[in-house]
């Protein structure tokens, strides 16, 4: 007990404090979002499925490709049958962020006091193009997280991973990002699963409490990540990886820039987010 204790606390406070950072962000986040139920579940959830994701490719290869983890914080950290469990995590709050991003993208926005709104339906959090969106945007995400953490012996995350053969880009294999795209799309449709399930038994979310800006903070921590790993990639000097993160970002950036937006984005668009979530309290006038 005493070494789980004192590996849980290397884990979430000694080595990988932005880590618990971000997973916070995502409790309240998805919280203000879906609820705390869908939040909590999909921890568990999103976990296992990104847990086998990883032990089936560092053995198999797939889906990501041939890699290897490289033990050496096994007795500082938390690790579950060979795979560093902060790297499980992680594609928990990844998966609601991208999610977050691409509900953002496909609905009309309202815009009212400067806070972004967007008006989602059921139906769109449900859509099949929104999880495949969503897949999308976790993929750019990892165009940038994957070459600056395969070099983490030359900053605090250390040498814990690699790809024996190398890879295309930056050292990564195309096939990592296929294997991203899929997992991301497994993950957001379980995520979408288990909202619509858990709204057809009754189980609402927080539509109706008083914080209309509760979408933001999806969006905010896609960008957050994005901001750390981009900022790491410069600090090591790594100033071509870095610009070519910063351009593949304008991406993603342009598709959420595109929405429609203003008070404009009232009427038939308004009328559907009131009838699915009827308690929604939007920004002021």
């Amino acid at each position: 007990m005493e070494s789980f204790l004192g590996k849980l606390v290397g884990t979430f406070l000694v080595l990988r404090p932005y880590v618990l950072a971000f997973f916070l962000v995502y409790l309240v986040g998805c919280t203000l979002h879906l609820g705390l139920l869908r939040a909590l579940l999909f921890v568990p959830v999103g976990y296992a499925i990104a847990w086998l994701s990883e032990y089936s490719s560092i053995h198999t290869g797939i889906p990501y490709g041939k890699y290897f983890y490289i033990p050496e914080t096994v007795n500082a950290e938390l690790w579950v049958g060979g795979v560093p469990l902060m790297d499980s995590l992680s594609y928990v709050f990844l998966a609601w962020a991208s999610y977050s991003m691409a509900l953002f993208a496909v609905s009309p926005v309202l815009v009212r006091k400067c806070i972004p709104y967007p008006l989602e339906t059921r139906r769109m959090r449900a859509a099949p193009g929104t999880r495949l969106l969503g897949a999308l945007f976790m993929v750019y995400l990892d165009i940038v997280i994957d070459p600056v953490a395969l070099r983490g012996d030359r900053w605090f995350l250390g040498k814990i991973y690699g790809y024996p053969e190398g890879g295309a880009y930056f050292g990564v294999p195309i096939s990592n990002f296929v294997g991203w795209f899929v997992v991301g799309y497994v993950l957001i449709y379980a995520l979408q699963k288990m909202d619509a399930a858990l709204s057809s038994r009754g189980v609402n979310d927080l539509s109706g409490s008083r914080f209309p800006w509760r979408y933001i903070p999806g969006p905010v921590l896609y960008y957050g990540v994005l901001a750390f790993n981009l900022a790491v990639t410069f600090a090591i000097g790594e100033d071509a990886m870095g610009w070519a993160g910063v351009f593949i970002v304008v991406l993603p950036t342009a598709i959420l820039l595109r929405c429609k937006t203003g008070p404009g984005q009232g009427g038939d668009a308004l009328r559907r987010h009131r009838e699915d979530f009827p308690g929604a309290v939007l920004p002021g006038p």
